[in-house]
């Protein structure tokens, strides 16, 4: 399986009075795999199948705890998803694809356990009758300065839908690691 497109990119702003940050979030992910599949196609044909889910998400967050230990933000975020599945073969393509909006529940907590060590748990979520969306990150953070965090953990991102037009589930889950940067 070939995995393309799966950097992920965050842009936050300064916080409104330091309890109400706003962050930008673009995501794509793309994965492509060729495989042997019978559908519509003839038997045995060889086929190239794309799985396509770009996700674009605003971000409000407000503090609800601010403690030298512990902060706790809850918020939403408001997600515009493209996504597109895709099957060639034998000189013919099948494509589904699909752009909504997906509300989002958005929360972040940081526990300072010991200086300059604080475990992260953020991620937005929801769950209704179209469908579910979950992208959680679980992290452990090191304060290399007062303006630099290095961090690394584990990511899951999961979701799909269950109507009369698809069904489509998917799950991803890969370590992260990263640098944070307050200017």
């Amino acid at each position: 399986m070939n995995v393309t497109g799966t950097r992920n990119t965050t842009i936050q702003s300064t916080p409104i009075s330091g309890r109400q940050p706003t962050t930008m979030q673009r995501p794509p992910r793309t994965i492509s795999r060729p495989e042997t599949m019978m559908a519509t196609f003839p038997a045995g044909t060889h086929l190239d199948a794309t799985f396509r889910f770009d996700s674009y998400r605003l971000t409000w967050r407000r503090k609800l705890v601010s403690r030298d230990d512990l902060d706790v933000w809850l918020g939403l975020s408001g997600n515009i998803r493209d996504a597109e599945i895709s099957v060639e073969g034998g000189g013919q393509r099948a494509t589904k694809a699909n752009t909504g909006f997906v509300p989002l529940i958005n929360f972040l907590i940081d526990w300072r356990f010991a200086k300059p060590w604080s475990l992260r748990a953020a991620g937005d979520a929801l769950v209704g009758p179209q469908g579910r969306a979950e992208d959680v990150l679980l992290a452990l953070l090191y304060d290399a300065s007062a303006s630099t965090t290095l961090f690394a953990g584990y990511r899951i991102l999961e979701g799909g839908a269950d109507n009369d037009e698809v069904y489509t589930f998917s799950l991803f889950h890969y370590a992260v690691a990263g640098i944070e940067v307050r200017l």
